[in-house]
């Protein structure tokens, strides 16, 4: 597996920190994701040799936690809510708002490789709903109009979206 050396030092380093090593399993599977962008096989191996464990042991976290990814995302990342408070606000309007700028479906990566567009569970922003995450920017109050307005920022940018706006 290819990680940075400083990706390998923080893993030396974060599983001494528990007394149990399957406790480090989280914290190494947010560093590999940070380092590589996603949570290969090869990744689950190599995490689950390193804390004694069975690979099953890791597929099961990568697979419940709807924050992993299991292959290659776009370069940016929007994560649309969806639980019920955004759901009422219309987040599944937003969602098609940026499916069609974007030319993908949800959890697919546009053609270009620009974006992939994930519908999540809680952003924990619910008084502001409906949510929506791009990288690590929380914008609020995102209906399809200010959706299709961040789409153009993303697109003109190139860069990260602009600061939120409620």
């Amino acid at each position: 597996m290819n990680l940075k050396p400083e990706t390998l030092a923080k893993i030396e380093a974060v599983i001494p920190r528990y007394p149990v090593k399957r406790s480090a399993a989280l914290p190494l599977l947010h560093l590999v994701q940070e380092d590589a962008g996603y949570i290969a096989d090869e990744a689950v191996e190599w995490i689950a040799a390193k804390l004694d464990l069975q690979p099953i042991n890791i597929y099961e976290l990568v697979t419940f936690y709807p924050m992993f990814r299991r292959k290659p995302g776009g370069r940016r990342i929007i994560k649309v809510c969806r639980t019920l408070s955004c759901a009422l606000a219309g987040s599944y309007k937003t969602a098609e708002a940026f499916k069609a700028a974007f030319n993908c479906g949800l959890d697919e990566t546009s053609p270009d490789g620009e974006v992939t567009i994930e519908f999540v569970e809680c952003l924990a922003s619910c008084g502001t709903a409906p949510v929506v995450m791009i990288d690590e920017t929380l914008h609020e109050k995102v209906d399809g109009e200010r959706a299709r307005a961040l789409a153009v920022e993303i697109r003109q940018a190139g860069g990260p979206a602009s600061a939120p706006t409620a």
